[in-house]
């Protein structure tokens, strides 16, 4: 297994990914478990759920289960800059998943897509185009810190998302 960390700017990427990896867990927030109907199916795919308002707390319960999934064969996912970003934008990369990737002496796979434009944010509607997803080579966590780390994840993530370019 390992931890996949992913730029996050649609609902697609949640859904894509199932396709391009093994069995895999999502980090997601604990209040989309409430969500009827979704919150229950997505209750059965054995999430990382965190309160986000624990603050260190919620680093310790990703490390916990995490550490759980790991062990039953799950590949991690983890959206770096913690929610959902507009296309086009980015947010502060969190250090989360290279911390947990060293905890658990996993490789990290960053994952760039450009979905968020045609599946943005808050829009019901979805735009006609072609998504492109771009998967990287796994990176060793073992040798570098987890800020070392997560920094080579962000630049390789934004600099494939800015080659991938807006849709056509």
């Amino acid at each position: 297994p390992h931890v996949v960390m992913s730029k996050h700017s649609s609902t697609w990427e949640t859904m894509a990914l199932n396709l391009y990896f093994p069995s895999l867990a999502f980090v997601a927030k604990k209040e989309l478990l409430s969500i009827p109907f979704f919150g229950w199916g997505f209750a059965l795919a054995s999430p990382i759920t965190i309160d986000r308002s624990a603050g260190i707390g919620a680093m310790q319960q990703i490390v916990k289960q995490g550490r759980e999934r790991f062990k039953q064969g799950f590949w991690i996912v983890v959206y770096p800059e913690g929610t959902r970003i507009p296309a086009g934008t980015r947010a502060r990369y969190k250090t989360g998943g290279a911390r947990l990737a060293k905890e658990l002496r996993a490789p990290i796979v960053p994952v760039a897509h450009n979905a968020g434009y045609l599946w943005p944010k808050g829009v019901f509607g979805k735009k006609p185009g072609t998504i492109t997803l771009s998967i990287g080579k796994p990176i060793d966590s073992s040798r570098k810190d987890a800020v070392t780390l997560a920094h080579e994840v962000e630049t390789w993530i934004e600099t494939e998302v800015a080659r991938l370019g807006v849709p056509g």
